[in-house]
């Protein structure tokens, strides 16, 4: 992301007013992957080739990685047939750019009372982090638990652990995460919004988004309450900026010493700017397309005022044959190809509905920068990447990202992301391109693709990107990956990722092996030379 302080070596990316496309990533050989699972409950791995094995769906992205071991027969005699995925070469990244290295702190590194948990043994860990000189960390300010009553705000373990960091002359990259906290792959603490606002909801509650069949999702806010004033006299937005202004006076030392380099505003579920469009605990499994989220009765009401307008009162309502959670695009009448997200109906709704998520961000972002000034901002967007060779871009359409084929549904996000100054966080940037999964051959997932659609969307809109891994990495092909990314070798203007943040700091990343190979990684992020990299390459 963006720093605010002063520049480190070598510097971050400088916007420029138009600069050059990436080249478009070619298809890489398939390979034979043996893939089954569900989202909730994790993902399982078989075949004797691969040890080392890890899948994720958060907040919109895959992921899948495996390092092969001895037993290589049956993969061989496929790979022979279909081609093998080729290894990631090792560079030597001494002299390039300098990309920030950030980590990301436990989810529960504060307690529900807002208590730092285990102050010394953390200290000890950002001690480790900073001797392999690691630029910073970052850490979510939950609403659920500063917020104890409406306009109460209590930040002492906050204070506490922004001091630690301060003494040990690390950065601060804050999230500000106005959603739920549990139900997704990889949480491992549960903390709800906060207990007055469920007490609304459960009195009212279209203050949650909701699906067609009248499902409530309870992990953030809809956005038909920005202006409503439903949360005990505050509009929504007026909640958001009382929380940001609170942060930022509370919080004034660590602004003033250039301590705090970033606020990313969360916007969403999972603090993305989406929709809640693929809930687990509503029965979504990937690749499934998703729900439209739009039946709470305040974006009701803002859809039919839209028909109105538009001279179509009967638009003013949801798509009807647009499938459930796990459909296939080719199996609704909506999706399919030729199918009615094509019609002068569906590219009304579908406008419509796209605009509801900008005008969202744009509303928020204005009073983030009212909060804080000319402090650095972030926006997270997530990697909705399966589905993304079809026409219709299905389970984009349902998160909010009008990118079907022949329009580019990120270009607007990424201007409005501008008008505010703010850094977008892609979070699918360290995505390979499987070609099939034996599994789910019907997911025609890309994820090469949107990256290189959204990172030029980006760039050619003259602001920085940033990236994080979405799953914890600690073999150095994921790294190469990483790095592959941050810093592409192929793009002639030299464009680089503005910072990288690792998820996530834990006793596994700690333990010898495993952090000899992670001050690799930083060494070669910051443009540093590697003394061992021949000797590493023979390991």
């Amino acid at each position: 992301m963006l720093l605010s302080a002063a520049n480190p070596p070598g510097g971050a990316a400088v916007p420029c007013d138009r600069p050059p496309l990436l080249p478009r990533p070619t298809s890489l050989p398939a390979r034979r992957w043996v893939l089954k699972g569900r989202r909730s409950s994790g993902v399982e791995f078989r075949g004797d080739s691969l040890r080392k094995c890890s899948c994720l769906v958060s907040g919109g992205r895959l992921v899948a990685r495996a390092l092969d071991e001895e037993k290589q027969e049956s993969v061989d005699a496929s790979d022979e047939e279909k081609g093998s995925r080729p290894s990631i070469p090792e560079h030597d990244y001494a002299g390039t750019a300098y990309v920030p290295v950030y980590v990301m702190l436990p989810l529960g590194v504060v307690d529900m009372d807002c208590k730092l948990v285990d102050p010394l043994g953390l200290r000890d860990q950002l001690r480790m982090l900073k001797s392999i000189n690691v630029d910073g960390i970052m850490v979510d300010c939950w609403w659920g638990i500063v917020e104890k009553a409406p306009q109460r705000y209590v930040w002492d373990g906050y204070k506490e652990l922004f001091r630690m960091v301060r003494d040990l002359k690390l950065k601060i990259q804050v999230v500000l995460s106005f959603h739920e906290c549990g139900g997704n792959v990889g949480d491992d603490v549960h903390i709800p919004l906060p207990y007055w606002v469920t007490e609304i909801g459960g009195k009212n509650p279209a203050i949650y988004f909701t699906d067609r069949d009248g499902r409530h999702n309870t992990e953030c806010l809809t956005w038909g309450i920005d202006k409503e004033r439903v949360l005990r006299g505050r509009t929504a937005l007026e909640v958001y900026l009382d929380y940001m202004r609170s942060f930022r006076v509370e919080f004034d030392e660590f602004f003033q010493d250039g301590i705090i380099s970033e606020i990313e505003i969360g916007l969403g579920p999972c603090g993305e700017l989406r929709y809640p469009s693929y809930p687990a605990k509503h029965g979504w499994r990937y690749p499934g397309i998703g729900e439209f989220q739009c039946y709470d009765k305040y974006l009701m009401k803002s859809l039919r005022n839209a028909a109105e307008i538009r001279g179509h009162y009967f638009w003013g309502k949801g798509p009807e044959n647009a499938g459930s959670h796990n459909s296939q695009p080719h199996e609704t009448g909506f999706f399919r190809d030729g199918g009615d997200y094509d019609s002068y109906y569906g590219r009304f709704f579908l406008n419509w509905y796209s605009q509801v998520l900008i005008d969202h961000g744009d509303r928020v972002l204005t009073l983030a920068n009212l909060a804080f000034e000319e402090s650095c901002i972030s926006v997270k967007l997530s990697g909705i990447h399966w589905w993304y060779k079809t026409a219709s871009h299905a389970a984009e359409l349902t998160a909010g990202f009008y990118n079907r084929s022949n329009r580019d549904g990120y270009e607007a996000i990424a201007m409005m992301l501008k008008k505010h100054k703010a850094c977008l966080n892609f979070t699918c940037v360290e995505l390979r391109t499987l070609d099939q999964y034996d599994d789910f051959p019907e997911a025609l997932a890309d994820p090469e693709g949107l990256v290189w659609q959204v990172l030029n969307a980006a760039w050619d809109a003259g602001i920085s990107v940033a990236s994080e891994n979405a799953l914890p990495c600690f073999d150095r092909e994921g790294y190469n990956k990483i790095l592959e990314n941050a810093k592409p070798t192929d793009n002639p203007d030299g464009r680089h990722l503005a910072a990288f943040t690792y998820l996530r700091l834990s006793p596994t990343l700690m333990q010898a092996e495993n952090f000899m190979e992670f001050e690799c990684f930083v060494k070669k992020m910051h443009g540093e030379g590697v003394p061992d990299l021949a000797a590493a390459r023979m390991r």
